[in-house]
């Protein structure tokens, strides 16, 4: 934040008018019904609020106490939490920013809206701290949310107005920020079954992470919307008619799906936005008591699949069986007019108020109640017990499993008994056994899955019967790790065979600190993680048990010690320079057929470097260096499929790349093209190839199936301009559908 130069008497009054609307505008549409105490708690809070942040000032020169405002009206509206929130929100940047301590918000406003704004400032000191390793932040930052889950709430609410105002920040801050709002808080949001936030937030973030993509989806959106508009209303009058004459009363709410959605589409399946059919959705929403609820959500989706030929493959009952998040409906998806597949969402208004708010849901007039039975805190419960385990070392891996245990689908089995357990898709009768208990986990060796004997790694289906077999003797084993997917399963089968190890690391331990001071090694965080990188383990543990064990001997050390001293000279050197300035860069038209050389940082230096083999990038396109630990400076494209992970993980070793014309360089790219099949086709191909003598052809891959064919070519180009050239060309070809540049070997 900013502090001004000059402000008019004129301007503040204006100021003072708009924070007063704005405060008042945030307590007009509140989810929850507010008492007169609840008004007094919020209004005192905000009073604190704005005398706090009086002289602080946004990016943008705007008042700071329009954020904190925001935000609070992200919790009482779109999240719907309460007084106890609402007031927490428009004070979470007090402590952090302002002369308040948490000792004298206890004073004025108690104990847990004090515990909040402490979990909140913790959040924001880790998110600000540039450690070795971003994702061990991660780790702490979680284990601070899952203190209370209001903190999770309104950390989601904060970011997202950060993520809606991030057009004032300067380039490389937007994609670190985009690429941890996408690592993280998406995964958190949908979670906490926030289904709309979660869904603006992966939009924001592919808007900075990969614009290219976004502005094109967006465009085509915005052209084809009033003919989309015109076919879901049609769509919704064929349905509306049929459940008006059965004497129903409901809404039907119709809408596209998101950028983001839209864009894995187009990815994961290898097709343009032209041929992504079910861009359509729509929401009935049925008014029904309690009891009858069920009933009526079968009996429109009867009258639905009546008029439209349904998909079998894409129907799905969370009605039935809610998600752990306490989500219900009932999802099918059906053939509409002009042969267009819509996705038809049927619930209650009881449960579209669930699904709108979630777990938010659950503390509706009832802020002050201890909810210790429901769903969500059996979560927040697993999440402290993942997150305390002392094995959890390796930050990348705990990340990796635990946004799995986030966004993985769910299945349902019972025990011999007959109680219900939810695990993720893919969970073994192992991950059962951990389920049930830590000690049934530990002593399982078998299980008994619809009453026939399968081995620990059987993978269960939802509706399986499972009884689990122990034995005393029974241990858990390295093999097991392969086995499990839950973070439950694998933290406590790691805990178990650490146990042992981790007698024998702490002695490592005290071996690597004396050989490393003499050679003249700083021993700290940073050194650790280096080691753990050079050495290729997964945790400082490992680290320290192969010293002890001679697998890692004097000779490694000297080896290492003299490549860090190396590496953290570079990364010292451009965290001192690359994005140091916040100017803009002059936006020149420039002759991409020229670009054949790198360079880096606000000097543009000469360095060496490498393509990244995962993108392959070559001259022309949007680059960033990396810097390695072994391997010096790494140069991935942009929107390379790592990118996000690296923004997020290792921000504090990202360069600045750009290409600029220097020498003759070739750089090569595979092309991918599919059609139709006939005579003449490959002559044709070879045609178009031969006639571009700036090409070095490395190999021509052509293959055909029942009319259709496909073929691969290996070419080396100086440039994008060039490569985009020939697929313009092959793309031309008569009977030519697709031709596209990948990055699969």
């Amino acid at each position: 934040m900013n502090t001004p130069h000059v402000i008019t008497e004129e301007q503040l009054e204006r100021e003072n008018i708009e924070i007063a609307r704005r405060y008042k505008e945030m307590l007009k549409n509140t989810y929850v019904t507010l008492s007169d105490d609840d008004k007094k708690l919020i209004r005192k809070a905000f009073d604190l609020a704005v005398e706090a942040h009086k002289d602080q000032r946004r990016k943008t020169g705007e008042p700071y106490i329009y954020h904190p405002i925001a935000v609070a009206k992200i919790v009482a509206d779109e999240i719907g939490l309460g007084a106890t929130s609402i007031a927490s929100a428009l004070m979470h940047d007090v402590v952090e920013d302002t002369d308040y301590t948490i000792e004298d918000l206890e004073k004025l406003f108690g104990p847990k809206i004090a515990k909040i704004i402490d979990g909140l400032t913790k959040i924001s000191v880790l998110n600000r701290q540039d450690i070795s390793i971003q994702s061990e932040n991660y780790k702490k930052l979680l284990l601070t949310l899952s203190e209370d889950v209001r903190v999770i709430l309104i950390k989601i609410a904060d970011r997202l107005h950060n993520m809606r105002t991030l057009d004032s920040m300067r380039e490389d801050k937007q994609l670190k920020i985009a690429s941890e709002t996408v690592f993280i808080y998406a995964p958190l949001a949908h979670r906490m079954g926030l289904y709309n936030i979660k869904s603006e937030l992966e939009d924001l973030s592919l808007k900075y992470t990969k614009p290219d993509a976004f502005f094109n989806i967006e465009h085509k959106l915005t052209e084809t919307k009033i003919e989309r508009e015109a076919y879901i209303n049609n769509f919704c009058e064929i349905i509306s008619e049929k459940l008006k004459a059965e004497g129903l009363e409901f809404e039907i709410k119709g809408r596209s799906k998101s950028i983001n959605s839209i864009y894995k589409k187009i990815v994961n399946q290898g097709i343009p936005f032209e041929e992504v059919f079910d861009l359509f959705a729509i929401r009935v929403i049925y008014r029904s008591d309690k009891k009858n609820e069920k009933f009526l959500a079968w009996k429109i989706y009867s009258m639905i699949t009546d008029l439209f030929i349904p998909n079998p493959k894409r129907m799905r009952d969370w009605i039935s069986q809610p998600k752990t998040t306490g989500y219900e409906s009932l999802h099918v998806t059906v053939m509409g007019p002009q042969a267009r597949w819509v996705e038809v969402q049927i619930r209650s208004e009881r449960m579209d108020e669930v699904a709108e708010m979630g777990i938010a849901a659950h503390y509706k007039y009832k802020e002050n109640v201890s909810d210790d039975d429901t769903k969500v805190d059996e979560w927040i419960h697993q999440v402290r017990e993942m997150l305390e385990q002392e094995d959890t070392k390796d930050a990348i891996e705990f990340m990796d499993n635990f946004k799995f245990n986030l966004y993985s689908k769910e299945i349902y089995v019972f025990t011999p008994k007959g109680d219900l357990h939810s695990l993720p898709k893919g969970a073994s009768s192992l991950d059962f056994a951990y389920s049930i208990h830590s000690n049934v986990g530990d002593h399982c060796l078998g299980a008994k899955v619809n009453g026939k004997l399968f081995p620990l790694s059987h993978k269960l289906q939802s509706g399986d019967q499972v009884e689990i077999i122990t034995s005393t003797q029974q241990k858990p084993k390295l093999e097991w790790l392969e086995y499990v997917v839950t973070s439950k399963a694998r933290s406590k089968i790691k805990a178990s065979l650490n146990s042992d190890k981790r007698k024998i690391a702490d002695e490592g331990k005290e071996i690597i600190l004396r050989k490393l001071r003499h050679l003249k090694v700083d021993f700290n965080e940073n050194t650790v993680n280096q080691m753990q990188q050079y050495f290729k383990l997964s945790s400082s543990q490992d680290i320290f048990y192969n010293v002890a064990m001679g697998i890692i001997n004097n000779n490694d050390l000297r080896k290492f010690a003299e490549r860090n001293s190396g590496f953290t000279g570079l990364i010292n050197r451009f965290r001192k320079s690359t994005f140091s300035t916040a100017k803009k860069e002059e936006v020149n038209v420039v002759d991409k057929s020229k670009l054949d050389s790198l360079v880096f940082g606000n000097d543009e230096e000469r360095l060496d470097y490498e393509l990244a083999s995962c993108c392959n990038p070559i001259p022309g396109d949007k680059v960033f260096g990396f810097i390695t630990v072994s391997k010096g400076i790494k140069v991935h494209k942009v929107d390379c499929p790592n990118s996000v992970s690296l923004q997020a993980n290792y921000a504090y070793r990202i360069i600045k790349a750009k290409w600029i014309d220097s020498s003759q360089r070739e750089f090569k790219a595979l092309i991918e093209m599919e059609g139709l099949d006939r005579a003449g086709m490959v002559s044709d191909i070879t045609l178009v190839i031969s006639k571009n003598n700036s090409l070095n052809i490395h190999s021509i891959n052509l293959s055909e199936d029942a009319g259709i064919f496909d073929g691969k070519i290996t070419v080396s180009v100086k440039n994008k301009s060039e490569l985009e050239k020939v697929m313009l060309d092959l793309k031309n070809i008569d009977g030519v559908q697709s031709v596209k540049r990948t990055y699969k070997n």
